[in-house]
């Protein structure tokens, strides 16, 4: 059997694209004579869904366009993902499901079972969980065929008793498919394939797993749809952030399955992975809200360099606009650092005092402020008047505002509110500090583009005299160990301490983190490169106590 790996980059929602990728896709197999082609989990409505599920007339679109692509599998077989109606009344009204289409038309179904709730996902808000396993057949090939998750519980589930492959096993099938929807963080692929390693060890069957590529929102899709023998040796691999295509051949007499491509072993690093994915997130975004055009505000600072030369790669430099918005505040190396930025990546950019607009609204505030001295009132005003200022050119010609906020800078609340904060799309919200810098060395590996001044100078907001970021915060490379063992690893205070962190800088910290949950209520969506991002995979009270 000829089985072709279809890693496509869907839309959640736009069937009539979907749709047509498919069987475009499905064309192109049937020219390289596939016998089957397997697409990701929900791609025919794309993923994750979420409440657009709750629309008969959704799932009624869902279903002509799974029968529209049924009728075009002639001479080949497609597995493609879609929600199904649950005829059960006693259960939720949809299964998550992998359709076996052939002949023109549905043959048959595998129901997802193992349905998860942790971080990102919801899916027992929608789904019922599938609790009958049946190996389905093609061309004699007996398949056991699963949907993401239900492959990655390796042993007894506490609430469906076996693991679904474990039942599926038993039936003695010949090859394994799973088709996925797996997002992207920085250490999910070495974790993925340490899981689909060992079912094929613990199985002794051929697994051929397919991922989608692609950024939904804040959801990144790294792809890495791939093929393992039953020894647990990789067949074939799809690029990491784009959309591919790999043929693999399968005998079922043997179970010996082969490619003709060779695998590449190079592994991508952590930084590499988090610069990619970054890429492909604002493209995505802009791309599929319709927008083309970028606007952000250039401090000469590292975060708003990094964040311009993201948006540079991904959209092109005629499509980026940095904006300087000097206060009496700012250095004069900082504009230069700017400057010479936007000159290196040729985007356009223009300079912009807010002096004017800072000592106007001062003056209209000065009767009211009674003489009280200068603090982080007068620090915010200017922050929100550079806000103004990139809002109204955002407005007037189309741009979104793209957000260079840090994840060190968001997790202790260090950004204004409606000023440095605003945005579209936060692109380094879930990037710690020294991450940022990791990733300003790699945009220049080959030649200088972010000037070297803004990587070696003192990180500053420069909103009053001599202001470093030290003066209110730890240093950055100890600030983003207490916040990454704290809210990726969950460390408790104690926990924290005993590790050797000082506990007076413990209890300021942590304190600093669960105070400004409120602020992050009122981001942008932040593009996910972690194991535990801020947002929605994130869930906690706004009003709490807990380490107050």
């Amino acid at each position: 059997m000829r089985i072709a790996l279809a890693q496509l980059n869907y839309i959640i929602g736009d069937f009539d694209l979907n749709t047509a990728k498919i069987i475009e896709t499905i064309g192109k197999c049937i020219q390289q004579k596939a016998d089957l082609v397997v697409f990701a989990e929900l791609s025919v409505c794309g993923y994750p869904p979420r409440d657009f599920l709750e629309f008969d007339d959704f799932i009624s679109k869902s279903n002509n366009a799974v029968n529209e692509i049924a009728s075009h599998c002639i001479g080949i077989a497609a597995i493609v993902g879609a929600p199904s109606r649950n005829p059960d009344a006693k259960g939720k009204n949809l299964f998550n499901s992998a359709w076996l289409l052939a002949d023109g038309k549905v043959q048959d179904m595998a129901n997802k079972a193992l349905l998860p709730t942790y971080d990102i996902f919801d899916e027992y808000r929608y789904f019922e969980p599938n609790r009958k396993f049946n190996c389905i057949t093609y061309k004699g090939v007996k398949i056991a065929l699963t949907i993401c998750e239900d492959i990655w519980n390796l042993g007894d589930d506490p609430l469906y008793i076996s693991n679904p492959m474990d039942i599926l096993a038993a039936q003695l099938p010949d090859i394994m498919i799973n088709i996925a929807a797996s997002p992207f963080t920085y250490d999910q692929q070495k974790t993925r394939a340490e899981i689909l390693r060992a079912n094929t060890v613990q199985y002794r069957i051929p697994l051929v797993y397919v991922n989608q590529v692609g950024a939904q929102t804040e959801l990144l899709f790294d792809g890495n749809s791939c093929v393992l023998d039953s020894e647990g040796n990789t067949v074939s691999v799809c690029k990491s952030f784009d959309e591919d295509i790999r043929i693999v051949d399968f005998n079922p007499e043997n179970k010996k399955i082969t490619s003709d491509i060779p695998v590449a072993n190079e592994a991508l690093s952590k930084t590499q992975l988090i610069h990619d994915a970054l890429v492909m997130g604002i493209r995505d975004y802009f791309s599929k809200m319709g927008f083309s055009k970028a606007i952000l505000g250039l401090s000469g600072g590292i975060d708003s360099a990094v964040t311009l030369a993201l948006a540079s790669e991904a959209l092109g430099h005629d499509n980026v606009y940095a904006v300087l918005l000097p206060s009496e505040y700012s250095s004069g190396h900082s504009i230069d650092d700017a400057v010479a930025l936007a000159e290196n990546l040729g985007c356009k950019y223009d300079t912009i005092s807010i002096k004017d607009g800072y000592n106007s609204v001062l003056g209209s505030l000065q009767p009211y402020f009674n003489n009280l001295p200068f603090n982080v009132a007068e620090e915010n005003l200017q922050a929100r008047i550079r806000a103004v200022l990139l809002m109204g050119l955002a407005n007037k010609f189309g741009y979104i505002l793209l957000n260079t906020s840090n994840k060190s800078e968001a997790a202790v609340g260090y950004g204004t509110l409606y000023g440095d904060m605003c945005g579209g799309i936060s692109v380094l919200g879930d990037v710690y500090k020294t991450e940022v810098y990791e990733l300003a060395n790699y945009i220049n590996r080959e030649y200088e583009i972010i000037p070297l001044n803004s990587i070696t100078k003192p990180p500053s907001a420069e909103l009053r005299p001599g202001q470093k970021d030290s003066d209110s915060l730890p240093e950055y490379d100890i600030l983003d160990q207490i916040l990454y063992n704290y809210i990726e690893l969950r460390q408790s205070p104690t926990d924290l301490v005993e590790s050797g962190f000082d506990e007076a800088m413990v209890k300021r910290v942590l304190r600093m983190v669960n105070m400004n949950e409120w602020k992050r209520h009122q981001t942008p969506p932040i593009l996910r490169v972690s194991p535990k991002a801020f947002g929605q995979g994130r869930r906690m009270p706004i009003v709490g106590r807990y380490l107050s």
